[in-house]
């Protein structure tokens, strides 16, 4: 490695070396209590796939270059130096990690692993050796929100062709625009992923709650940050922020989408709006009475996969539950605490980088079959696309014979009128006791 690159990516670990940073470097007992963590390692029982191994890497180099002891005795710290070798081992660590962040409930210490693992990615990218497509989807999603007069009518054209399938689902009344877009003061900006199936459900439910929404004309995944790039991350999150600060709403409603929400709720900042993710919403609406559903047209047992972003990593686990047990005439816990629930094996950019990381995924990703299997269930429901796309995936390759369902599709299928007979008294449903499990 040339010194010149060298000088320049340890500049930039030192001037990304938070307090809390310094402190997971400094304080891994090696109790071992984080290998039982990993959907990975209990998938596949190697070495490098325990959490303290990941760490251990990049522990290595902060040893050898930030430490005295490191830069003076190497030998006897373990230190590493940052060369290719070094790289492509950072490579190795950061994406076969999910960033579910499951080792960090079992960790006595709390030592956050995905934060190291974003200085992995970090070093990566100041090496240009990142994914090269998790890099070209960041770079199109950052040039669309610089020119967006050249998709806007395209995109205003696609919108339309969706509305009567909108209707469909919740006739609108006369006048109002199945999927309005660019209302100024509208209470909600709905940010979806590109497709119609992040669009459609998501239209008829705010237009059942006779809610005041507009679309937005981005879209919500946000690739800088599965990239692991702090700035290309601000820029994508910055043309939605824009978009909602311009036209004055009121609430951010994130899609089905893990790390979309988990980016715009906490790296938002102080902001005049609210954001929340589609599954809290959906759930007020059913608290409220402002939308109801009818439970017999979901037939089966049915388990629900709480997305890692989304649940563990965001806080919103209580609501999918609420919604579901509006729906499900037999609702199956796959994890006795849904804080310990496995990762479907799909996060932190796998999924989105495709065919090159099927078979780790596929591989990877076994303990999640097993789990999804013991509760028998015959529809598995998630709340994040990137989970809907993996867990497709795995049902296909290991044969599972479930279907895979997205939640807002399920309450969106679940409509009701005025004129129609919605059952949705949760007391009278069969629900399998959740027990926590201590921290």
């Amino acid at each position: 490695m040339d010194q010149n690159i060298r000088n320049d990516l340890l500049k930039l670990f030192r001037e990304n070396l938070s307090r809390a940073m310094k402190l997971y470097l400094e304080t891994c007992s090696r109790c071992g209590l984080c290998v039982q963590a990993c959907h990975v390692h209990a998938s596949m029982p190697q070495l490098r796939y325990i959490a303290a191994y990941r760490a251990e890497i990049i522990r290595k180099i902060y040893q050898k270059y930030f430490k005295a002891q490191g830069s003076f005795f190497p030998r006897l710290s373990e230190a590493k130096e940052l060369n290719d070798d070094a790289l492509q081992e950072l490579y190795e660590v950061a994406f076969s990690c999910t960033g579910c962040r499951r080792c960090m409930v079992y960790c006595p210490h709390g030592i956050d692993t995905e934060m190291l693992m974003s200085m992995a990615k970090l070093l990566l990218v100041g090496a240009r050796r990142e994914p090269e497509m998790l890099s070209l989807l960041a770079d199109t999603s950052i040039e669309k929100g610089k020119s967006l007069a050249l998709f806007k009518k395209d995109f205003l054209t696609g919108i339309k062709s969706l509305e009567s399938r909108v209707i469909e689902k919740w006739k609108c009344p006369a006048g109002q625009a199945p999927i309005p877009v660019d209302v100024q003061g509208a209470d909600i900006l709905y940010v979806p992923l590109s497709g119609a199936r992040s669009i459609i459900p998501a239209a008829a439910i705010f237009n059942a709650a006779g809610r005041n929404w507009t679309l937005s004309f981005f879209e919500a995944v946000n690739f800088g940050a599965f990239l692991g790039d702090p700035a290309r991350t601000r820029l994508i999150l910055e043309r939605i922020i824009d978009e909602a600060r311009r036209l004055k709403v009121k609430k951010v409603v994130a899609c089905e989408c893990g790390t979309a929400f988990r980016v715009m709720k906490q790296l938002s900042g102080k902001q005049p709006f609210e954001v929340v993710s589609i599954v809290q919403e959906m759930a007020r609406y059913l608290r409220e009475g402002l939308i109801r559903v009818n439970r017999s047209r979901c037939n089966g047992p049915i388990t629900y996969h709480d997305p890692c972003q989304i649940a563990r990593n965001g806080g919103v686990i209580d609501e999918p539950r609420e919604i579901l047990r509006h729906l499900a005439q037999d609702f199956r816990e796959m994890s006795p605490d849904p804080a310990y629930n496995w990762c479907c094996g799909g996060g932190g950019g796998l999924v989105a980088m495709g065919e090159d990381t099927l078979d780790f995924r596929m591989k990877s990703a076994r303990v999640k079959v097993d789990q999804i299997l013991a509760t028998g269930a015959k529809i598995v429901v998630t709340a994040c696309e990137n989970c809907h796309t993996q867990l497709s995936d795995l049902n296909d390759h290991y044969k599972m014979g479930v279907e895979i369902r997205l939640l807002s599709s399920m309450v969106a299928d679940a409509l009701v009128g005025p004129e129609e007979t919605a059952s949705t008294n949760p007391e009278k449903q069969t629900l399998r006791e959740t027990t926590r499990i201590p921290a």
